[in-house]
This record gives C-alpha cells, sequence and structure tokens, in this order.
C-alpha cells in the first residue's frame, strides 16, 4: 500500500485519533473533563452543578474508581475532580496532576451535596451536561458522541460553542472508518512505514505494559490476573490472558498509570496490546514484528466498533479480544484469509456478552475475550470456520461484523435500558 493511498493516510490518521493516553476510566475522566471546561468558562468555583448524563454515562461511572481521589467513585466525585483540579487542555489526562491538598477539596466538594444527576433527554449513548452555577453568573459544557468532542458551550446564557445536535451515535468518529476492512488492515499492516507510526506503538506497549504488570504485583479488584497465574499452567496462552486481565484490575480499582486507548477505552486499549505483547515475547520476534501486529489488532478492533458505537449494551472487551488473536495470528505469520476466519469463529462464539458498567468485573470479561478469540485460532488453524447462517454468521468476514454491530447498536437498546434500571433503579446517584 502506498503512502499517497487514502487508505494508507486515513488508517494513520485512525490510528493517531484512537491511540490516545489515558489515565483512569475514560467515562468518569470524559466527565471531569466537561467539568474542567466548564469551570474554565465560568471562571470562578461553582457553588451548584448539574449534570444531565446518558444511561451509558451513568452505568460506566458509578461503580469504578476515579483515579486521584483517594479511592473514590461516582459522578459527584468526577465531577469535583475536574471542576477542583481539572486542566481541561490536558483532555483525558485532564486530573492527572492533582495534588493531596485538591484530593481532599474535592472529596468535601463531592460530599456537600452540591452535585446532582439527572439522565439526559437525548436518545444518545455518549451524553454529558455540565451546569455550572455560582450566583448570577453560569457555564455549560456538553461532550458529546465520544469522550473530548465538545458541541456546546455557553457563559452566563451566551452561546459560546454550538455545534449542532448530533445525529447519531456514530457522529464524530474517525473520518474514513468505512475504508477498513481486514484485507485492506492486513496489507497496511505488511506494508506501512513505521516511522509513520512508531511513537503511537513504542507508547502503547510501555504503557499497556506498565499497568498490566502493577496489576500483578498489586492489590486490585479482584486480582483475575495474579489469579489466573496462581490457578493455571503457567504457559503463553496463560500470560497473554493474565496480563491483559492484571491491566484491567489496576484501571478499574484506581491505579493511577495511564494506559493507550482504543476505541475510546482503556480496557480495549490494554486487551489489544498484551496479548500480542506477550506473543511476541514467546515467539522470539522483532520489534517490527511485533509492531506490525499490534496494527492488525488495533485496526480490526477499530473496524468492529465502527458499527457497534463507542458505547453500548455490548462488551467492548469482545471485539478487542478477537482484534487480539488476530494480532497472534499474524505474529504466526498467517494471511489475510486465515485472519478473518479467526474474527469470523472469535466473534460467533463471543457475541452478546453485556457491558453492565465498569468495574471490577471487566477484568474476568477481558480474560474470557482474550481466550475465546484464541479459540476461535485454534479453530482456524485447524481448518474450522464456522459459516453464514451459523447464529449471527453472515456470508464473509465483512458481513459479519456488521452484524455483529447490528445486534449491538440496534438489537441491545432493550438491554441497555433494563441493565441501567437493574444497576441504578431511578438513575440518581
Amino acid at each position: 500500500m502506498e503512502k499517497s493511498d487514502v487508505r494508507y493516510q486515513t488508517f494513520v490518521s485512525i490510528m493517531k485519533e484512537e491511540l490516545a493516553p489515558a489515565m483512569g476510566c475514560t467515562e468518569p475522566i470524559s466527565l471531569a473533563f466537561a467539568a474542567a471546561k466548564a469551570r474554565e468558562v465560568l471562571g470562578c468555583m461553582p457553588e451548584k452543578v448539574h449534570i444531565e448524563a446518558s444511561g451509558n454515562i451513568i452505568k460506566n461511572v458509578k461503580s469504578v474508581v476515579v483515579p486521584n481521589t483517594n479511592g473514590k467513585r461516582g459522578m459527584a466525585i468526577a465531577a469535583a475532580a475536574g471542576i477542583i483540579a481539572g486542566k481541561a487542555e490536558k483532555e483525558l489526562e485532564v486530573i492527572a496532576e492533582a495534588t493531596e491538598e485538591q484530593k481532599s477539596e474535592m472529596a468535601r466538594f463531592a460530599e456537600s451535596g452540591a452535585v446532582t444527576v439527572s439522565l439526559a433527554k437525548s436518545d444518545l449513548k455518549f451524553d454529558i451536561i455540565v451546569h455550572l452555577y455560582a450566583g448570577d453568573q453560569s457555564s455549560v459544557c456538553r461532550v458529546a458522541v465520544n469522550h473530548t468532542n465538545i458541541v456546546y458551550l455557553e457563559k452566563n446564557g451566551q452561546v459560546l460553542v454550538n455545534l449542532g445536535e448530533p445525529k447519531s451515535n456514530f457522529d464524530g468518529m474517525s473520518a474514513g472508518r468505512e475504508l477498513l476492512n481486514v484485507k485492506d488492515i492486513v496489507e497496511f499492516a505488511d506494508t506501512v512505514d513505521l516511522d509513520d507510526v512508531r511513537p503511537l506503538l513504542t507508547r502503547q506497549v510501555a504503557y499497556n505494559s506498565a499497568i498490566a504488570e502493577e496489576g500483578l504485583r498489586g492489590d486490585y479488584g479482584a486480582n483475575v490476573g495474579s489469579t489466573l497465574l496462581k490457578c493455571l499452567e503457567n504457559n503463553v496462552r496463560t500470560r497473554a490472558r493474565a496480563y491483559a486481565a492484571a491491566g484491567s484490575d489496576a484501571r478499574m480499582n484506581g491505579c493511577e498509570l495511564p494506559v493507550v486507548i482504543n476505541s475510546g477505552s482503556g480496557n480495549q486499549g490494554i486487551t489489544s496490546t498484551m496479548p500480542v505483547v506477550i506473543y511476541a515475547k514467546e515467539l522470539g520476534v522483532s520489534e517490527e514484528k511485533l509492531f506490525r501486529a499490534l496494527i492488525v489488532s488495533d485496526l480490526i478492533t477499530d473496524h468492529q466498533k465502527t458499527y457497534i458505537g463507542v458505547l453500548s449494551a455490548y462488551c467492548g472487551a469482545m471485539s478487542a479480544g478477537v482484534g487480539a488473536a488476530c494480532g497472534v495470528a499474524y505474529l504466526n505469520g498467517e494471511n489475510a484469509d486465515m485472519i478473518g476466519n479467526v474474527l469470523i469463529n472469535g466473534t460467533a462464539t463471543l457475541s452478546g456478552v453485556i457491558c453492565d458498567g465498569a468495574k471490577a468485573s471487566c477484568a474476568s470479561k477481558i480474560a474470557t475475550a482474550v481466550e475465546m478469540g484464541l479459540l476461535g485460532y485454534d479453530m482456524a488453524k485447524n481448518g474450522q470456520v464456522l459459516h453464514g447462517g451459523d447464529g449471527i454468521v453472515g456470508a464473509d468476514v465483512e458481513e459479519t461484523i456488521r452484524n455483529v454491530g447490528r445486534l449491538a447498536d440496534e438489537g441491545m437498546r432493550d438491554t441497555d435500558k433494563t441493565i441501567l434500571h437493574i444497576m441504578v433503579g431511578d438513575t440518581q446517584e
């Protein structure tokens, strides 16, 4: 694939947008980002805060530890962190530089009753509207569709930014995603000038390896990663699952190390990274081969999410687990047809696993996703591939990907509502 090819430039652009650094679960961090921006616009400390948020935001903020808050969880502390310690220009690392004094101030503000929450009235799966009030002054910041996409800003009733109402849950995603397909992704991985993406991939390996290792060393959540290493044979397959799960163990439970995300999610970023890294070490391949395999894993994960959306009732770790298995297949020299079969087998097995918010059990789902992705590879290596008409499996890999997206976006809407009702009842903190 030549550099002048529109596909080449588009794929590089997608990677630059998607492989971003973030500290903490991206939904509470996005809320902190919106609150920090609203505070910047207001120009003073607010007395009251009201948050309107979509159900998917509420469920993903409810149970996860917000970093740099001394282990606290929930909408109020995420907003307070952004207001008091946030630097909006740092985007998904918005609260990375919080001081101990600021952490104490956050807790006091969050516990004061100054923050209220309601369910957003829009139909968007990703919608955050932060209203700040101080005397007769006010500000509004709305972030919609993805984590740093500011679509509306207002101060004292004067509109500063208005990009209009997002038309769908897919507005704001990387341009040119319709060009993604398995065959072209593999061709791109084979031919890309690595200097065009090397800084992204170097950071991805460094950040996600560090948090995985911390998850194995420390005591985080349910300790899924370390449990796998204690209870199962210590082989490459177990380590691939354990390192991916351990990164989530740490991240979901307050670890303040940054991660490189994929498709808007740190868990998906870790899942699409660590199995490929672990298998690359086992196989003794070059850094160049590792990086090209990561490109396959990253872009196949992105490709699946193009049809699912940033947030849904469908667990995104499933897409990343299959993407990682495709990356492992690439490490072993498999071609695009074989990688497509891995994807078909994996997605057919994993489709339907629900997302019930960010929390400790995400790590066990990640371990499952990696294992089932690798099972899909085992099947493909042995000449077994699920055929069109087997449930939601389509006529080929691309139709199968679209079918899973349709299941997640259309078919699981009522599932999403039921999950939210089970988790938070009336949707209030």
